[in-house]
């Protein structure tokens, strides 16, 4: 089994660990020449943005091609799916897991912390391990309204100007590990930090910044949010592109 994930605080690259098999960083091969996969079976985990999938992520299964007999697509998200699971025609099972939700313009870290018990994320991964094991069938679908929606949420949130509105605070050390979190290498770290346009809108710079000097102005909290089952260096590892 292959899975491909997309993971910027640790959610989504949990929930493919615990399927298991060979898990792949989509930041690390979207720009290969060859997208063409073969396996028993294939899927996709990825974190759901504003009911939709990141741009990396579209980008991604536009070019791959899979050839397996059982394919399978996880959205991760903390509030609304939106009709993002419909993006998946063909796929024999889609599904969404609920877990926290660290979009800290809109939501306080700490008290989408303390709601995650309520979410009963490890029943419904187990869930959702289980069913893929058991190779089962089943699509996620969505209403007219809900993919309007969706169709309307995709055209108002621009993850591209997000880059644009960080701020860096006189907590700055210039450690770069914004850097290598950063999978659209959009941050350059020199005598300061500094963005450029191609930002995912994913928040892994200042989730996982040791010196918390990242912020957005309009953030609820200057809580942080990692996945406790994954570590910085696997974050790094997914992300980081500078080798590419």
């Amino acid at each position: 089994m292959t899975i491909f994930y997309f993971t910027a605080t640790g959610n989504s690259l949990a929930v493919a660990k615990h399927i298991g098999g060979t898990l792949i960083s989509i930041p690390q091969v979207v720009d290969s020449d060859n997208l063409h996969y073969k396996d028993d079976a294939i899927g996709i985990v990825f974190p759901i943005y504003w009911w939709n999938l990141p741009v990396m992520v579209r980008r991604f299964l536009d070019k791959a091609n899979f050839e397996a007999d059982y394919t399978f697509a996880i959205g991760t998200y903390g509030n609304v799916t939106g009709a993002v699971m419909t993006r998946f025609k063909g796929f024999d099972y889609t599904n969404c897991l609920r877990m926290v939700d660290n979009y800290i313009p809109v939501f306080d870290m700490g008290a989408e912390t303390e709601k995650l018990p309520k979410k009963r994320v490890d029943e419904y991964t187990a869930k959702i391990v289980a069913d893929i094991n058991d190779r089962k069938h089943m699509n996620v679908k969505a209403n007219f309204i809900t993919k309007a929606m969706t169709a309307i949420f995709g055209r108002i949130f621009k993850p591209d100007k997000n880059a644009r509105k960080y701020i860096v605070n006189d907590k700055c050390n210039n450690c770069g590990v914004c850097t290598q979190v950063c999978l659209a290498k959009n941050i350059a770290v020199t005598d300061k930090v500094s963005f450029n346009d191609c930002c995912e809108g994913c928040l892994a710079c200042l989730h996982h910044c040791p010196q918390n000097a990242l912020h957005v102005k309009s953030e609820k909290s200057d809580k942080r949010w990692r996945n406790p089952e994954i570590s910085l260096k696997e974050i790094i590892d997914a992300n980081n592109r500078a080798a590419n």
